[in-house]
């Protein structure tokens, strides 16, 4: 028996199961036709790196670093997201990004920009605009505050108001001014009952003017109450009036004002037949129109503006077209005084 070999040494050959054979002699294999190629070892990313470093960079600037590419934590502009995975999913992103052709990621950067620019314009017009809260309300809300005395009466209350399509049927109107009360407080301008319910807000100047229609048969006075209320002030108002409906209550109409060889000498609380009141949000002001007839009959059964003009109401004051005449006036007076205030948007009241 022969001993190992030592490091480094080969064994002796076994010999043939056949004797008499004699093994071929070994073949030495062809040379191959090109070196191998190295067995690829996948490389594995840092979670730093991104697919930009497996392309050239060109000398032309980016348009992620432009000023309305967003901003990146740190305050970088066009900042890159890191490769990571999602869920477990092995995360194939930086490979295919580095498919992509020069063209697309154009046309990505491009879209980016552009939407970006949008979104911008957007925050800015409502920047512009202001919200419920903004400094733009705030400042419309204030000059609102002061028209009472900043504003000729004749162009608070004009000498002519035109109603295209306030009448029953959407039918045209004109008011004509017939009588301008002088500016005073609230004290006996209004019965007790609907002076407990403003006092919350205050009353800082009360202005009234009465306007007759073409025909000169109906009446109706228009009063601008200017409170003493803030903004939450005037919400709280408006809230309680809308909750509790007292825009629609008999025993809260507003007084008419009646002057003297006009066509509105007969008109007192009797000769109420309808109103409407709109607590505005928006300014420090409480809107409201009486109406009635100009002969100085009596009502037994007034009708607020909103039930007087449904269609199929049958009431005097809704037959002969009052509601739309409380409503009407009122209505183009608070758009009057908005576009004044310069308020922004016109919110319901």
């Amino acid at each position: 028996m022969s001993a190992n070999p030592g490091a480094g040494q080969r064994g002796p050959a076994t010999p043939p199961a056949n004797p008499g054979v004699t093994p071929p002699a070994p073949t030495t294999p062809p040379a191959p036709s090109a070196p191998p190629r190295p067995v690829h070892r996948p490389r594995t990313e840092t979670p730093a790196e991104t697919t930009t470093r497996l392309r050239p960079v060109r000398a032309e600037p980016d348009p992620a670093l432009s000023w309305s590419a967003p901003m990146a934590p740190g305050g970088v502009p066009g900042g890159g997201r890191p490769a990571t995975s999602t869920f477990g999913r092995p995360d194939t992103h930086s490979r295919l990004f580095a498919r992509r052709t020069r063209a697309q990621v154009v046309a990505a950067a491009v879209c980016l920009v552009l939407g970006t620019g949008l979104i911008g314009g957007a925050v800015t017009g409502a920047w512009l605009a202001d919200g419920p809260e903004g400094p733009g309300t705030r400042h419309a809300f204030a000059v609102a505050g002061d028209l009472w005395h900043e504003v000729p009466v004749d162009q608070l209350f004009p000498p002519t108001v035109q109603g295209r399509g306030a009448g029953p049927g959407e039918a045209d109107r004109v008011w004509t001014r017939i009588a301008v009360a002088p500016d005073s407080g609230c004290e006996g301008a209004f019965d007790a009952l609907l002076g407990r319910a403003l006092a919350p807000v205050g009353c800082e100047r009360l202005l009234r003017a009465t306007y007759t229609d073409a025909t000169q048969s109906h009446v109706t006075t228009v009063g601008l109450l200017f409170t003493e209320a803030d903004a939450a002030g005037m919400e709280a108002l408006a809230r309680r009036f809308d909750r509790e409906r007292l825009d629609r209550r008999s025993d809260l109409m507003p007084l008419p004002y009646g002057a003297k060889g006009t066509a509105s000498e007969g008109f007192g609380p009797e000769q109420r037949a309808s109103w409407a009141i709109s607590v505005l949000t928006d300014a420090p002001v409480v809107v409201y129109a009486v109406s009635g007839w100009a002969d100085g009959r009596a009502v037994d059964e007034p009708q607020p503006a909103e039930d007087a003009m449904r269609s199929g109401a049958t009431t005097a004051p809704a037959q002969a077209g009052l509601g739309h005449e409380a409503r009407g006036l009122a209505d183009r007076f608070e758009r009057a005084l908005r576009q004044r205030a310069g308020t922004p948007t016109e919110r319901p009241s």
